[in-house]
């Protein structure tokens, strides 16, 4: 059996930073920037956690505050802050290697690995065949106020997970075993549940690249040359957009030769078993404001179902428990004034998610009668949308084994088809990496 180099599998082993001995890492870890984006309270809280302690969350920006006053400043201070984390002492190297992650949250445990992946080896254009594969079609236009940030940041933070697909549990499962060290042994704040990192030195990673090298032969076998999709994009589609534009642009400036190991080539993930027990695919749902003074969240559900008529066929307005014709799609809808279902008896998606975000896509788009939210879990929905003005849409939940066929068959999903678990369940900050030359 030939074992491959990390490089064909689209991986590289890196050297991560960590906090110092002594931090309180309670304080430390703060949840992706992504998440509780109409929730203001959510940071408000974290803020007061925090305090004057060192924190993750001076070295990123909450996607609440995008796009919003005093934006440039709060970027200004987290560069200031990795500076200050570098210099101080704050954030110290380990020598190249992995962090074996157990994370257990909702009563529910995963194992992951934080390593680094290879940008040479993804490409989130539509069409593409990388190693590495969008899942969800990537809006260009997200990317510019994320690259604001990235830029030219000294160092990184992982909130990207990368699935693949193991059913015999060969590759991270085994880890358990092999020689390590516990790094950081946590709770996580804001019922984040709990999570345990032990680091692997480069060596004592050599079985999981032997599995790696089986897998990728089988999924050459499965997908034939040239069309292997060895790794899905289960979280932060847009994050990993927004490192690889940040490397072609920088990859412009370099040789050939300075190419091959530039740090900025590489981004820090978590790679994840699709086939974990721990890991569950909940539904992504919709809440849209209404942009005009006045209108009403019930006049934004009938204008929607305007254009869901159009763009399928015989869509219309229904009570909740209404009777749902068989090959129909349902969509639960709350507003302050009412709550019921549409139904499209006529469907030209083949998920629910792709009816709903076409037609959602024209009304914030291109009639900018309202702005959109993408919302994890129904109490959060339920809050916003009971609000004048608003309304909120549910999804059902996608088979989480259906990803990989689906995207090697048909390319990306709907946009925000699906989540790895509810919004506290997603990737804490801990580990970090120096990604300038």
């Amino acid at each position: 059996m030939a074992v491959y180099d990390w490089e064909k599998f689209g991986l590289h082993v890196p050297q991560m930073m960590i906090p110092k001995d002594g931090t309180d890492y309670f304080k430390w870890a703060v949840v992706a920037c992504d998440q509780y984006t109409s929730e203001p309270e959510y940071w408000d809280e974290v803020e007061s956690i925090v305090g004057d302690a060192p924190s993750t969350l001076r070295l990123m920006l909450p996607e609440i505050y995008l796009d919003k006053e005093g934006e440039a400043e709060r970027i200004k201070a987290i560069r200031a802050t990795m500076d200050q984390y570098l210099s101080d002492g704050t954030l110290q190297t380990l020598a190249p290697g992995a962090m074996l992650i157990k994370r257990t949250a909702e009563g529910r445990t995963r194992t992951g690995l934080v390593i680094a992946t290879d940008l040479e080896a993804y490409d989130f254009n539509k069409g593409s065949k990388s190693l590495t594969r969008a899942t969800e079609g990537t809006v260009v236009e997200r990317i510019p106020p994320r690259l604001r940030i990235r830029g030219d940041a000294p160092i990184e933070m992982p909130h990207i997970i990368i699935l693949i697909d193991d059913p015999e549990k060969t590759v991270i499962e085994p880890l358990a075993d092999q020689q390590r060290t516990v790094i950081y042994d946590t709770d996580l704040m804001m019922d984040g549940g709990h999570i345990t990192g032990s680091y692997i030195e480069e060596k004592n990673l050599e079985g999981a690249k032997e599995a790696l090298s089986v897998l990728f032969d089988k999924a050459e076998e499965k997908y034939g040359e040239g069309n292997v999709i060895f790794q899905a994009m289960g979280d932060g589609n847009h994050s990993l957009a927004t490192a690889k534009t940040a490397w072609e642009n920088i990859k412009k400036t370099l040789t050939p030769e300075e190419q091959k190991n530039h740090p900025a080539r590489y981004a820090l993930c978590e790679i994840e078993n699709i086939h974990d027990e721990g890991i569950v695919f909940e539904p992504i749902h919709r809440v849209i404001f209404a942009n005009n003074h006045g209108e009403s969240g019930m006049k934004l559900v009938e204008r929607l179902v305007e254009h869901l008529d159009q763009q399928n066929g015989n869509a219309y307005i229904a009570e909740e428990g209404a009777e749902v014709p068989e090959g129909a799609f349902s969509i639960p809808f709350v507003t302050l004034l009412k709550r019921g279902q549409i139904i499209i008896e006529e469907p030209a998606n083949k998920l629910e998610v792709g009816a709903l975000q076409n037609a959602l896509d024209v009304m914030v788009k291109e009639e900018k009668v309202c702005d959109i939210d993408y919302i994890h879990g129904t109490e959060a929905v339920e809050k916003l949308s009971v609000k004048d003005g608003n309304a909120g849409f549910y999804l059902p939940a996608m088979d989480k084994f259906m990803l990989f066929p689906a995207v090697a068959a048909d390319g990306a999903l709907p946009r925000k088809t699906f989540s790895m678990g509810e919004a506290n369940e997603k990737r804490y900050y801990i580990e970090s990496r120096y990604i300038a030359k």
